[in-house]
């Protein structure tokens, strides 16, 4: 049996098409796919079936797809779900490799939906066929004015061509983007919709353009993954390829997500796991659809930038003012030109103007184009500069500049941001660009987000790639899991999962009343730390069951006292069975050190600014488990509170390294415990000058076997 990339290959670029549901009628779904292949000019084989048997747009069709007698390498199905099994069945006699089914109402209204939608890849795997979809719709081969859709974006024509492969769960959303890419000048190998995903995938049909030679970016709409895994896998695949790989992830708010047992688990949910995952993976995550398209346009276009410092050239002084904060308020950097090209501007730019941001506008008529390509070619050609940005305004001779600007940045080495500020204004100078191929913008925050784009694929290729460690090898942790409950733990259960990643602990002891409280707090010393050590309480600092600094016997036995009356105020109220009794530690930073496991993505591991106002400060680093020592040290170094760890404003230098240490220990006992872990903190995780050592732990174990 022919693997699937094969078999999507024969589908993408087939010699036949059927379409079962065909029409004349393009009011109907089967009416417009067949308007649309006769219209594009699809140079293949057009099979439609219809229960009536009447040539539709002057082509012979059949009442039974097994009655057209030739191969077919793609079926597409628009008829009402009632008819579906039968014409699969049909489908299946007739050896058809790959359906298209745009028909909806399966999964997505609910279980019954979704036995109908098993019921449908049952028939498919009996007969060795492949489904897309259901509720798709379809897909587009441009380079074959292939049509395979209903979408009325595809009224245009011609099919905007290039080299983008697109993936989308939504139909619609991947009409919106062909339509963005015929309007700015970029262009597609293929669109696929997925929909359901019920048989084939989105991985799928990523691993199909990996392996396409027509297809040098690709761009992914992804609503759920079925396997994020394997999405990662081939997002190394799409690096190593040299294939920048864009997407947009819908569902980025996490609204609605019960509430969390731990810091970890709300600081990392389920888009901050998507993100962390794009980092390591090198996938560019794009927070818009059409602005995506831009971006992979741009990618395509123009050599990996060497840096991210920016260069702007503008004929309007209020332009580049503008442009000037709102390149600084998105994180991005102006270069400084070096003095050779700073004296060979001088030569033609008034001294009382800044050379970056730099004003070309308002100079004497016959030095207006020259002194524009002037300007851009000096600062293309200054190694300071990574990337240059022509933000267009009205001016004199605005055609011929821009259609300059374009050649040049086309030509040149060094990529070229191009954004109109006017409107329709200035759609000659549009049209001058989409003629020779060069890449604009219309809107300045889509401008900065092709700028990220670039800065972080030139990352994604620079970086090392941090091949994930050996899993941390700890002897204890099973014997430590045989001792422990499943679901949450207390606190000096989850300590035991710290003593065995080999993180230390403070001296502490479980006491049941107040007078053992006293004596494990002299076996201790004073002074000491007294908690609440009940399961059902979470957060203790909240609940007043945590009392610090207790210098003496009287003192424990007080905060025993407040402790037990705070939590039987506790709605519903607790009691409190017993206390930990713990070493009173001061100085040093606190920081959080966390896990979870995430079902897309596995194991995750976080650090951040810790103590009670970690989830306010939301100072957080956040990725796959396990880490390497070098990652680690580069994702702590990302933090706000880095500076306070590494000695700023005459601090005491803090031990990064046993931090780093701990954070890779962590990510270790995340990894090695897989599912089994559902969460871990260290909250505080305190650094001291020499060493770390976590003062409060909780966790929660899964209740699989």
């Amino acid at each position: 049996m022919p693997n699937v990339t094969d078999i999507l290959r024969s589908a993408i670029n087939p010699r036949t098409v059927a379409v079962i549901g065909a029409s004349s009628d393009p009011a109907k779904f089967g009416g417009r796919v067949m308007q649309f292949l006769v219209k594009h000019g699809y140079a293949g084989r057009i099979v439609p079936v219809n229960p009536n048997g009447a040539p539709i747009l002057g082509l012979p069709a059949y009442r039974d797809i097994r009655d057209a007698e030739v191969a077919i390498d793609v079926a597409l199905l628009a008829i009402p779900a009632q008819h579906l099994v039968a014409a699969l069945e049909q489908c299946g006699a007739a050896r058809v490799p790959c359906c298209v089914v745009v028909t909806a109402d399966f999964a997505e209204l609910g279980d019954e939906g979704a036995a109908r939608e098993r019921e449908l890849v049952g028939i498919a795997k009996r007969h060795g066929m492949r489904l897309i979809g259901p509720n798709c719709l379809g897909f587009i081969n441009p380079h074959l004015k292939l049509a395979l859709t209903s979408s009325i974006a595809l009224a245009m024509d011609p099919m905007p061509r290039g080299s983008l492969g697109l993936i989308s769960q939504s139909g619609s959303m991947m009409a919106s983007m062909i339509s963005h890419a015929a309007d700015c000048g970029a262009g597609f190998s293929a669109c696929v919709t997925v929909g359901n995903q019920a048989d084939l995938e989105i991985c799928d049909i990523l691993e199909y353009f990996i392996e396409d030679e027509a297809t040098r970016a690709i761009c992914i709409y992804i609503e759920g993954l079925k396997d994020g895994r394997r999405f990662l896998e081939l997002a190394a695949r799409c690096r190593d390829a040299g294939k920048p790989l864009l997407a947009v992830k819908a569902g980025s708010s996490d609204a609605g997500a019960h509430l969390a047992r731990s810091h970890t688990a709300s600081l990392a949910g389920s888009h901050a796991a998507w993100k962390a995952a794009c980092r390591v993976s090198g996938v560019i995550n794009v927070d818009d659809p059409e602005s995506m398209i831009d971006c992979a346009h741009f990618l395509v276009c123009f050599p990996v930038i060497a840096h991210a410092r920016v260069a702007v050239i503008s004929p309007s002084g209020g332009t580049i003012a503008v442009t000037a904060d709102r390149l600084a308020a998105a994180g991005l950097e102006l270069a400084e030109p070096r003095s050779q090209t700073r004296d060979a501007l001088r030569t033609f730019v008034p001294a009382a103007r800044p050379l970056n941001p730099l004003d070309v506008g308002g100079l004497p008529r016959e030095r207006g184009i020259s002194a524009a390509e002037d300007a851009q070619a000096l600062l293309s050609a200054d190694s300071n500069v990574g990337i240059v940005f022509i933000v267009v305004a009205t001016t004199p001779q605005l055609d011929e500049k821009v259609r300059r600007w374009g050649q040049a940045a086309l030509a040149g080495c060094k990529p070229t941001v191009i954004l109109f500020t006017p409107g329709t204004l200035v759609d000659g100078a549009r049209a001058a660009l989409r003629e020779i191929g060069c890449p604009y913008i219309d809107r300045m925050d889509d401008a900065l987000r092709v700028i990220r784009a670039a800065r972080d694929y030139a990352r994604v290729l620079s970086a090392p790639c941090h091949a994930p460690s050996l899993p941390l090898v700890v002897p204890d942790i099973e014997t430590a899991l045989r001792s422990l409950p499943r679901g949450a733990l207390t606190e000096s259960e989850a300590k035991s999962l710290v003593r065995a990643a080999g993180i230390a602990r403070p001296a502490e002891a479980i006491a049941t009343s107040a007078e053992d409280a006293v004596l494990a707090a002299r076996r201790i010393g004073y002074p000491v730390v007294l908690k609440a050590a009940a399961r059902t309480v979470v957060h203790k600092s909240d609940a007043g069951a945590v009392k610090l600094g207790l210098e003496s016997d009287d003192e424990v036995r007080a905060a025993w006292r407040e402790i037990d009356a705070g939590l039987a105020r506790q709605s519903p109220p607790v009691m409190l069975d017993c206390c930990v009794v713990q070493q009173m530690i001061c100085g040093g930073v606190e920081m959080i050190l966390g896990a979870r496991w995430d079902p897309q993505f596995g194991a995750l591991v976080i650090a951040g600014a810790g103590g009670v106002l970690v989830e306010i400060l939301n100072d957080t680093a956040l990725t796959l488990a396990p880490v390497t020592h070098e990652r680690a040290r580069e994702l702590l170094s990302t933090l706000k509170v880095w500076p306070v760890l590494t000695g700023a404003r005459g601090r005491t230098l803090a031990d990064v390294e046993a931090l780093v240490d701990a954070f890779v220990r962590v990510g270790g006992l995340a990894h090695a415990l897989g599912p089994r872990l559902v969460e871990l903190d260290l909250n505080p995780l305190l650094v001291l000058g020499k060493g770390v050592v976590a003062l409060d732990a909780r966790a929660t174990l899964a209740t699989m076997n």
